[in-house]
């Protein structure tokens, strides 16, 4: 593939909305996807492992009968130093997750005892990809905040291996983040399995992880219908970076490929007062598709097409884009980095300074990697604890109260025109 480079463009507060159009996630359109995955996901409803079955052999090349696997009776044969960089990201993302433990909460309300209760959901489903790339570090992602919240049964879901052999990391992965089962399932198929359950697989109440666009077809549609939970919609991988002329080019040209590398129609932008940081960058990315030909047509197209370069007057437009914009990645690298992340009021997760690349928070700082994109960070936050409980409220109300209350309960009922029923509810025990 020819390279064409990362466009360069400049850009303002009066036209910056425009230029979104440029980027792939606005040509993110799931009804084409939808139209194939719906007759998937009604017929594994319909017929259950005979349907799983005739996909896997359809989609992915592989006749299997069996698909799940215990991933405690699995021989691994897996490198000690790969052990332990898993082991080290374990601790590290299980430490940060405990301090989103919630406590259940009371408080007094016109003399009533009033509070929340949280309750964690009963199962779960991570889903991990297989195809282009391996993603272990998906399931410690998935798993390891569900079991903090306390539910009980944490599956995988995972594309079959052509050579019917799971890859050890994988397994690695699931064995030490407490994964119950592992069902060897990709694509619609599988979130339609783990959605309404088949004679092998059980059914869960909720499913979370990265996928491509039928996966993710599949989880939006299921979630519309109200069959599963999810944790957002997801689109392609991305990365906005804001940065000045303070920083490192090569740097900042590494990082937006590394989300390139994620797969083509990934989305990769810097946003710059820098004129001179900006033709850098540009050649910085010319150079390292010299240097690192790993999975080049992939970044190639995914720079050439869908990533940009865009020169504003200020860092503070450069911030006003990123809002607008919400981006899954953000990394601020300016000499005022803390000052201008007080202003970022949408992000799935920020990097803060030049020493904070995203492949830091996708694999070992702790954060989770599991993000809203396609703007999905504007009313959607990153997975955590959170995601897995449930707000159950509860009150117990006094007589006294009720009595003092009841003349407002009254005029709201009558209001309403369910006096008849409600309002007697309350009068009654008096």
């Amino acid at each position: 593939m020819e390279i064409m480079g990362i466009k360069i463009q400049y850009a303002n507060t009066k036209n910056y909305k425009d230029i979104k159009n440029l980027f792939s996630r606005a040509k993110l359109d799931l009804s084409n996807a939808l139209g194939v995955v719906v007759p998937i996901i009604k017929d594994v409803e319909k017929r259950g492992d005979d349907a799983l079955k005739e996909y896997t052999l359809k989609f992915d090349g592989v006749s299997i009968e069996k698909f799940s696997i215990n991933p405690y009776e699995a021989e691994i044969e897996l490198d000690e130093k790969v052990k332990k960089a898993f082991s080290v990201a374990h601790e590290n993302i299980t430490n940060f997750h405990k301090i989103q433990i919630r406590k259940d909460m009371e408080t007094i309300v016109s003399g009533n005892r009033l509070g929340i209760k949280f309750t964690p959901l009963e199962s779960v489903a991570v889903y991990a990809p297989g195809g282009k790339a391996l993603y272990p570090s998906s399931i410690l992602m998935g798993t390891i905040p569900a079991k903090i919240a306390g539910v009980k049964e944490v599956n995988l879901i995972t594309p079959p291996p052509k050579d019917g052999k799971l890859h050890p990391a994988l397994l690695y992965a699931s064995q030490i983040s407490g994964v119950n089962k592992i069902y060897t399932i990709g694509g619609a198929q599988a979130i339609a399995s783990v959605a309404y359950g088949t004679e092998s697989v059980s059914r869960s109440e909720f499913v979370v992880g990265p996928g491509n666009r039928y996966v993710t077809a599949a989880k939006t549609y299921l979630a519309g219908i109200g069959q599963i939970g999810i944790e957002s919609p997801a689109g392609p991988s991305e990365v906005l970076i804001i940065a000045d002329d303070s920083a490192n080019p090569e740097w900042i040209a590494c990082d937006l490929l590394s989300q390139a590398e994620h797969g083509e129609d990934s989305i990769a932008i810097l946003a710059t007062n820098s004129k001179v940081l900006a033709e850098k960058v540009k050649k910085e990315i010319e150079i390292a598709f010299e240097k690192r030909p790993k999975r080049l047509e992939i970044k190639k197209r995914a720079i050439d097409e869908n990533s940009m370069v865009l020169i504003f007057p200020s860092i503070d437009e450069c911030i006003e884009f990123s809002n607008f914009y919400a981006p899954e990645h953000l990394e601020i690298i300016t000499n005022n980095y803390l000052q201008d992340f007080a202003k970022i009021k949408h992000a799935g997760s920020v990097f803060l300074g030049e020493y904070s690349p995203v492949a830091m928070g996708d694999y070992i700082s702790g954060t989770n990697h599991i993000l809203p994109t396609a703007g999905g960070s504007r009313i959607y936050s990153s997975l955590g604890v959170d995601t897995f409980l449930k707000r159950v409220t509860y009150q117990e109300i006094k007589k006294e109260s009720l009595t003092n209350l009841y003349p407002y309960v009254k005029e709201i009922a009558e209001i309403e025109g369910l006096e008849e029923e409600h309002g007697t509810s309350v009068k009654i025990r008096l």
